[in-house]
């Protein structure tokens, strides 16, 4: 990844910056959906209220759930410690909820101000949220990363022409080939963001 491109860093919040244990495989054996359905698309396609409603208080118990038993990602404060330390401007863009987000951002004390959820924004990959994100910067996506850990996190940034970092585990190695940049732990980008600051001391 070459930082001294990147004007700003956006990041994914659950399965990238903080491990939530969050299982769509539980969730949707409770929703009665076959796995891997992309549950908020699903529920938007819903006509029926009721169903909707039924399926937001199943997904916001396991958010909730998630947010509370929520801890960092290896290495992931030590690199947003560094990041801030290099002045560098952040965000989070997640698919979860707001209540669940700062749930989990007051519990680890997550520094980042900016923070769009699924109630400011279409859910990605919808760019619209990174889009947001751009303007309240005011920096163009073409000069931003977005890091996250799943197939949307690539897509959003893809439609918001922003370069994409994917954070790699044993589950989603196979979208590797679709990011522009990879990393296996939080300390191969706090590595990156000390030679940047180095490069830039007078």
């Amino acid at each position: 990844m070459d930082l001294m491109a990147i004007r700003a860093v956006v990041f994914d919040l659950d399965g990238t910056l903080v491990d939530s244990g969050l299982d769509f495989k539980a969730m949707c054996d409770e929703l009665g959906l076959p796995h891997g359905t992309a549950i908020l698309e699903h529920m938007g396609q819903l006509e029926c209220p009721d169903a909707r409603r039924s399926i937001e208080e199943v997904v916001r118990k396991h958010e909730l759930e998630g947010a509370r038993r929520a801890t960092w990602m290896p290495g992931a404060k030590a690199c947003i410690d560094a990041l801030h330390q290099l002045g560098m401007p952040m965000a989070i863009l997640t698919r979860n909820m707001r209540e669940a987000t700062e749930l989990t951002l007051t519990n680890l004390d997550i520094p980042i101000d900016l923070v769009l959820t699924r109630e400011d924004c279409l859910a990605k990959p919808d760019p619209e949220g990174l889009h947001l994100i751009a303007d309240k910067l005011g920096i163009p996506c073409g000069d931003m990363v977005y890091i996250g850990d799943y197939i949307f996190d690539i897509q959003v940034a893809a439609n918001a022409r922003m370069a994409s970092c994917l954070y790699r585990n044993a589950r989603n190695a196979h979208f590797a080939e679709q990011a522009d940049w990879i990393i296996d732990h939080f300390d191969e980008l706090t590595r990156k963001v000390e030679k940047r600051r180095l490069a830039l001391t007078p």
